[in-house]
């Protein structure tokens, strides 16, 4: 046997015992000398348990931050700790005397040779923004039946699911990183122009966080946000599972959950993925160095540190935080448009519904209000039917965020369950986008005309530069159809674009090709992804520029800005990219006739589940011959096979209802 089929098979067999051990084991929550608050005494919520009591008050901040500092000085290191709500309102952020200001993002182990290019090695951002991304992190991945860590993110984000695993497909979330971008349009800001008081779903300085050191934090059962901390000056991710880490933020970050700990039967490392289990963390409550039990007063940690202000985001004080699905967070029970689904909505500090179903912008043959509504409507009863995938209990319906655009990336409608995770709000407007941009006629002339993604060394030194422009040819080739992108004859759903945004082609098959759409391999990772990190990319550095002091604010759209050495000019944004693309299953393009009207997303509780609810929430609501429809199966990317291997348009699960046991419902539209 060659060393390369050996290394492969070890790989596997190791996977394969981690993953029939996992999710067994002792109780991680019943370590000696953990507070009895520790121990959850709710674990049978499954999405009703949040009440206008279910917040994080002003002493819970407190302590959170305190048993993080005590657990810091225990390991001898310095941190930087934040503290969110669920919705993403930073409660306040605390920085230890000689923590380090700076974070460096990187991919790579150390002795392994770096990735060139994309947010590798950028070594001038704020430690602030790491810590409140990966605090945000914990909150939105989280919900009454799933609680997700930093750490799980890192395990679903990768090239290989596994990470480590040879001949695995990517991640079930890939790309789920560029997500609640800090110029994306669905989500808020607390401070600055456009501030929304305490109404979420809150902006992330740097979307969502793989690197561990995030947790959420619950409170009888219910998640009421998140903490994450950095100490280590390094923001990162877990490239092999197959072993147990000692990681320092990790560590702190779990020390500070201790008073508002996770229901155990909720745990990443309780649910399942494609047969995989997720994980967790890397320590437990035992391992801890500090006496969780008993953590400092927090007027003693004056001589230790202080709280900060961080330009966007909070002033130097402590808040208390809202209680999700009241109005003040932003989220709250639907009364006008969704009568029987336990729906919810999006709503403004003035307690405004900010997406309610409208018609589209975009000429004689636009959505009209009654056809969004009644896309959303029906999509949700689609959802209501289903079987959740990464949920507990078993059995309980997908809660997910469903979102319906014009062919201008408007948006005309969003509703979403009561316990979906806040991150598919976002991801579901992402998808949408997503699908109906790459079947445009106008795709290619938009990314010709974006500005060049400007790649920084370690500190602000030019790199090289990156333009958008170059995945349209490739794109072109790589299926053989020269106008691609200018004609748009090929509908494009979110799963055939996340195809072609892999590192290797067909997804998972090593030492092939990347899709035209991606980085390949060597310049890949998930800081480094191609077409998706690049239309954006000059918009993360532009924010991280204003937390820094040293520019305005990013604008609510992030298209068209151009890089730091042109003072972030902005051109003529896109509407259809202003939250930027989304690179996993869950969007499909909506059609009159032959005409390109928008574009409908899905996210929440399972991939194949988010592609099933988009494709069969269009096809059966009966809008009738001339409604909205899909696609005609001719025109589907599915048609397309590059070498060799053909795309797919969606992947609905095998016997997906609650209700039914319908095997294929999916087949025939």
């Amino acid at each position: 046997m060659t060393t390369r089929r050996r290394s492969l098979w070890l790989n596997l067999i190791a996977a394969a015992v981690l993953t029939a051990c996992g999710g067994g084991g002792d109780d991680p929550t019943s370590a000696p000398g953990l507070p009895s608050s520790a121990t959850p005494a709710t674990e049978d919520c499954s999405g009703n348990c949040g009440t206008a009591n279910s917040r994080l008050q002003v002493a819970d901040v407190q302590a959170v931050i305190a048993r993080a500092v005590a657990e810091a000085q225990a390991r001898n290191a310095r941190a930087t700790i934040a503290v969110v709500d669920r919705v993403g309102n930073v409660l306040g952020v605390f920085v230890m005397n000689g923590a380090s200001s700076t974070i460096t993002l990187r991919s790579t182990a150390e002795g392994e040779a770096a990735i060139d290019g994309g947010l590798e090695g950028v070594a001038i951002v704020p430690a602030t923004m790491a810590a409140i991304a990966k605090a945000i992190t914990g909150a939105f991945l989280s919900s009454e039946g799933n609680a997700f860590s930093t750490r799980t993110a890192s395990q679903i984000v990768q090239s290989h699911f596994n990470p480590g695993e040879f001949l695995a497909p990517g991640g079930p979330l890939f790309g789920v990183q560029f997500s609640q971008l800090p110029c994306s349009d669905l989500n808020l800001r607390t401070l600055g122009p456009g501030s929304s008081a305490t109404a979420g779903p809150q902006r992330s300085p740097l979307g969502l966080s793989a690197d561990p050191g995030g947790f959420p934090l619950y409170m009888d059962g219910v998640p009421v946000g998140g903490v994450g901390v950095v100490a280590d000056g390094l923001y990162s991710l877990d490239t092999n599972i197959l072993d147990i880490d000692t990681d320092l933020d990790e560590a702190i970050a779990l020390a500070a959950t201790a008073g508002h700990p996770v229901p155990t039967a909720r745990r990443a490392d309780r649910i399942t993925a494609d047969g995989k289990t997720l994980r967790y963390t890397d320590i437990e409550y035992a391992a801890l160095s500090s006496a969780v039990a008993s953590p400092p007063a927090f007027a003693s940690l004056s001589a230790i540190g202080s709280l900060v202000a961080v330009t966007g985001y909070t002033e130097a004080t402590l808040r208390g935080g809202t209680a999700f699905g009241q109005r003040e967070s932003g989220v709250t029970a639907d009364r006008l448009d969704y009568p029987g689904l336990d729906a919810f909505v999006l709503v403004d500090a003035a307690g405004n519904e900010r997406f309610r179903p409208r018609a589209g912008t975009d000429g004689a043959e636009a959505l009209t209000e009654t056809e969004v509504r009644t896309l959303l409507f029906n999509a949700l009863s689609i959802a209501q039917r289903s079987r959740a995938q990464i949920r507990k209990p078993l059995g309980l319906p997908a809660r997910v965020s469903i979102t319906v655009v014009d062919s201008r990336g408007e948006i005309l409608g969003v509703v979403r369950s009561r316990d979906a995770p806040v991150f598919g709000l976002d991801v579901s407007v992402q998808k949408a986008r997503t699908a109906t941009f790459l079947s445009s006629a106008t795709a290619a002339s938009v990314l010709n005309d974006l500005p060049p993604a400007v790649y920084l060394n370690e500190g602000l030194e030019v790199l090289r530069n990156e333009a958008p422009s170059q995945y349209v040819g490739a794109l072109q080739r790589f299926i053989g159809v020269p106008a691609a992108l200018t004609d748009g004859r090929y509908a494009f759903s979110a799963r055939a674009v996340g195809n072609l945004a892999r590192p290797f082609y067909p997804d998972g098959v090593d030492f092939n090709d990347a899709g035209p759409l991606s980085k390949p391999a060597g310049q890949w990772s998930p800081f480094s992804t191609g077409l998706q990190l690049d239309v954006v990319y000059n918009a993360i550095i532009h924010h991280v520029a204003h937390v820094a002091g040293l520019a305005p604010d990013v604008p609510g759209n992030c298209s068209g800005i151009s890089g730091f050495d042109a003072g972030f000019a902005v051109r003529e944004p896109s509407t259809l990219l202003a939250n930027g693309l989304q690179i996993f299953p869950g969007g499909v393009p909506l059609y009159r006739g032959n005409t390109l009207i928008g574009g409908i997303g899905v996210s929440g509780d399972g991939v194949d589940q988010d592609d099933m609810v988009a494709f069969l929430g269009v096809a059966t609501a009966e809008l009738g011959s001339n409604g909205p429809q899909h696609a005609s199966a001719e025109r589907r990317a599915d048609q397309l096979e590059p070498f060799g291997s053909r795309l797919r348009y969606v992947n609905c699960p095998q016997s997906p209802f609650l209700d039914s046991n319908e095997q294929e419902p999916c087949r025939g539209y």
